[in-house]
């Protein structure tokens, strides 16, 4: 069977964002399927000596034009919410546990929650408003709002994190592909080329 491509992104990235709208269709083109793990850019920033958009001069302006563009393109919602960027552990760590018995569910709630900070502008951070996407996904509400707290999760993120960092990510989305890397949304027809012509 071959190998699932790997999807790490962060809920506070735009084109993590716009990527997700894509990545599975364009790995079941190929009969590939996807594994999504969201990890913490803002752990990551250290490490790469990156920053965030709205932090680097002219190419934040470029940037609000592009994610614009590429919406526009794709037909995919958005606008820059405010806040930009937030920390995002508490959906990070709501994924991880529903992914534990329901991966797909796992990422209908992670497009869910995007979808509402990126075109709706839904402050994701709090714990209340993680459980309420996460219930009208098809989730516990109860069960997800105390995953938010538990250990298990607080870890399940850090090291998903850590190790995302040690294969070498650095940006969101940062696909693998049969240990591949590809940074950036507009890798997307990259990988999609590469998987039909397995590499070159």
């Amino acid at each position: 069977m071959a190998e699932q491509l790997e999807f790490y992104f962060d809920f506070s990235s735009p084109y993590g964002y716009l990527a997700s709208f894509r990545i599975d269709d364009i790995a079941a083109k190929h009969g590939r399927s996807v594994t999504w793990r969201p990890y913490l850019l803002g752990a990551v920033f250290p490490v790469s000596g990156m920053k965030p958009l709205v932090q680097i001069p002219l190419k934040n302006t470029y940037s609000l034009h592009d994610l614009n563009r590429v919406s526009r393109l794709y037909n995919i919602p958005f606008q820059l919410p405010d806040p930009f960027p937030i920390p995002t552990q508490a959906a990070g760590r709501v994924f991880y546990f529903l992914d534990d018995s329901d991966p797909e569910l796992a990422k209908i709630f992670a497009k869910a929650a995007m979808t509402a900070y990126f075109a709706e502008n839904v402050d994701i951070r709090t714990r209340e408003t993680v459980a309420d996407i996460a219930a009208k996904a098809g989730g516990d509400h109860e069960a997800c709002l105390a995953a938010i707290n538990d250990p298990v999760y607080k870890d399940r993120l850090k090291n998903e994190t850590q190790t995302g960092i040690d294969r070498g990510a650095f940006g969101s989305p940062f696909v693998f592909v049969d240990g591949e890397p590809f940074w950036g949304n507009d890798r997307l027809e990259m990988i999609d080329a590469w998987l039909e012509r397995g590499g070159w």
